[in-house]
This record gives structure tokens, C-alpha cells and sequence, in this order.
């Protein structure tokens, strides 16, 4: 398992934040489209293309992730196994962590944009803690 100075890198950023952090992760796979051309197969295949397909969410407090091992570990007992995880954070106002009904909107918002594509504001690891630059 790689440990990621990227992520670590975000933890910490979280941390230090003045307002109370919640981090959203999105776990997702690769798949190919049941109208895949020949070509977009074949890429596939090889390891590359495809579409995102989001497969579970969850929020966690800065303090409650010490490592990317311990994320990967936890999301092994929670679900299926996946291709990506990206991550993000959502502040909290006036010194109080974000409500759950904010967390649980941003967390849809965020499981829409990855079924979208929309990624480019997200950070995105795979399952070895190394940092994915995708677009």
C-alpha cells in the first residue's frame, strides 16, 4: 500500500482549517457502457476508458481517518470492491461541524457529479493510495 503523501496531504489540510471539516468520499469502478463501440472495448481492456460508476459514499471527521490504509480497510467491510475513491471536504460555519442534512446534500451532489464526469474539483486516489490525475 502506497502512503500517499497527497492524502496525507488532505488530512491534514482538513485538520487545520479553522471551521470544523467533514470529508466526503466517493468510492467508485470503472465499467463499460452496455453501448461501448469496438474501439472503446478494446481501451478498456487495455486498462484505460470507461464510465464511473459511484458505488457507495461516506463522511468522516479529519480525526476519524488516520490513513488512507485504514479508509481502504474499512471500505473493504462496507462494500464492493472499486477503482477510485475520491474525496473532498465540506466546512462547517461558526465553529460547529456542517449538519447531516448539508453533508447528506453534498454527498448527492458528489456521487451525481462523479455518475456525470464532473471531477475536476474532487481529489481522486486509487486503491493503492496513489494519486490519479484523470480528465
Amino acid at each position: 500500500m502506497n502512503h500517499s503523501p497527497h492524502f496525507r496531504q488532505l488530512l491534514a489540510a482538513a485538520a487545520a482549517q479553522p471551521e470544523p471539516q467533514r470529508l466526503l468520499f466517493v468510492f467508485a469502478v470503472a465499467e463499460l457502457p452496455d453501448s461501448a463501440t469496438p474501439e472503446q472495448r478494446e481501451r478498456f481492456q487495455s486498462g484505460r476508458g470507461g464510465a464511473l460508476a459511484p458505488l457507495m459514499c461516506v463522511d468522516k471527521a479529519p480525526g476519524d481517518v488516520t490513513d488512507f490504509a485504514g479508509l481502504v480497510s474499512e471500505a473493504g467491510r462496507a462494500g464492493p470492491p472499486w477503482s477510485v475513491v475520491f474525496a473532498a471536504s465540506l466546512s462547517g460555519q461558526a465553529g460547529r461541524p456542517p449538519d447531516k442534512a448539508r453533508i447528506d446534500l453534498a454527498l448527492e451532489t458528489m456521487v451525481e457529479a462523479v455518475r456525470d464526469g464532473r471531477i475536476s474539483g474532487f481529489a481522486a486516489y486509487g486503491p493503492q493510495g496513489e494519486f490519479l490525475e484523470i480528465g
